[in-house]
């Protein structure tokens, strides 16, 4: 009896022992992992907060803003970031020989190790589109080829975050020179006919023709300011107001025009100059082959989040074929105004493939064009 119960206890005994190991073993395990998150969520937290002062490209403010939160993620006695000629930003002490350092690197053009007192160095070239544009420097009590590989790794994704800045540079310097293409193509023939049908009043209905004057100024305001990639949707359909206005003094009682909008998404961003294109075309087009009269009709429509909008006519329609070789234009070689390839294009560029004009048409089915824009702002207004 006495033995069976020693054994037990035994058991027992090996059993609880056993068991408590698991715990400590499983309770160690997820320590470590709870440690690995959360150095994995602090770096990427601290190249969260680098990462918006460096996609505004390599100068003095940029570097200020960004080298305090490097030192962080490295730990080391102190960095600095240099351009290709002067120390733009440090933190930490920094030492005299950094823009030294800076140039001996940049002229090996790869990863440089200084040894010193009381600290050495490791400095890292700085590279945009293959061109070396500066250095960022990390000073340390002992230089470790742990050290070397994390300021090496660290300097490459600061490299990436400068190339995405040139990019964001290269595409605002592309879409500034659309806008000023796109306002150069206005239609002449538009503001020739514009004037003409203002002239035409002047001896015969004074009133009618300071109206139509001021429409004429409200609309060339518009689309000539310098404006930003963006507008309102309520801006933009007046500015379709005042030129279907235009549009109809010249035409008269052939030219019918209805805009059915949902205030809800007056409000909503679009691109600047995406709807009066459309319209253009619908009126250039959808006149033809009905003894030059026709109607046009603008809907904008609320869908959830999206503002839906269609400009249609009652015209003779065309071949889908050649509504398709529309689109595929090359926008800069339209010659009679905007166009829809110019809109097409710039809507795919701006929000996705997905987002580029629909357009249905058949042969005296008329043409009704269609876009989606989505509430959310991709741009600043």
């Amino acid at each position: 009896m006495l033995t069976t119960v020693c054994v037990a206890l035994s058991s027992l005994t090996f059993l609880l022992g056993y068991g408590l190991a698991r715990v400590s073993w499983r309770r160690h395990g997820r320590q470590e992992e709870r440690r690995k998150d959360e150095a994995t969520f602090t770096t990427l937290h601290i190249c969260a907060l680098a990462a918006p002062a460096l996609r505004a490209g390599l100068d003095r403010d940029s570097a200020r803003k960004a080298v305090r939160h490097l030192h962080t993620l490295l730990g080391t006695h102190a960095v600095a970031i240099t351009s290709t000629d002067a120390a733009l930003a440090w933190d930490g002490p920094c030492t005299d020989d950094v823009l030294t350092y800076a140039r001996v690197t940049l002229a090996a053009g790869h990863t440089r190790v200084f040894p010193g007192e009381p600290h050495g160095a490791v400095v890292v070239p700085l590279t945009v589109d293959g061109t070396v544009v500066g250095a960022l420097a990390a000073f340390d009590d002992e230089v470790s080829a742990a050290l070397v590989r994390t300021v090496t790794e660290v300097g490459r994704w600061v490299s990436g975050q400068l190339e995405l800045a040139d990019l964001d540079a290269s595409r605002r310097r592309a879409m500034e020179a659309e806008m000023r293409a796109l306002r150069a193509q206005i239609s002449p023939h538009f503001v020739y006919n514009a004037l003409t049908t203002i002239a035409s009043f002047v001896r015969t209905n004074p009133k009618r023709a300071r109206e139509l004057l001021l429409d004429f100024a409200d609309f060339s305001r518009y689309a000539l300011r310098r404006a930003h990639d963006f507008t309102t949707l309520a801006d933009e359909l007046t500015c379709v107001d005042r030129y279907l206005l235009l549009e109809r003094a010249r035409f008269g009682d052939k030219l019918r025009f209805s805009m059915q909008v949902a205030p809800e998404v007056l409000p909503v961003p679009v691109p600047f100059l995406c709807l009066q294109p459309l319209v253009e075309n619908a009126i250039k087009h959808g006149m033809r082959g009905r003894g030059g009269s026709g109607e046009v009709r603008v809907v904008v429509r609320d869908a959830g989040p999206e503002a839906h909008i269609t400009v249609e006519d009652d015209g003779a329609g065309m071949d889908p074929e050649r509504a398709r070789r529309m689109l595929d234009e090359d926008p800069a070689r339209e010659g009679s105004g905007i166009g829809l390839a110019n809109v097409d294009l710039r809507m795919r560029q701006i929000y996705g493939d997905g987002y580029g004009l629909v357009v249905e048409t058949a042969l005296g089915a008329g043409t009704k064009v269609r876009l989606r824009v989505p509430k959310a702002q991709l741009g600043s207004m």
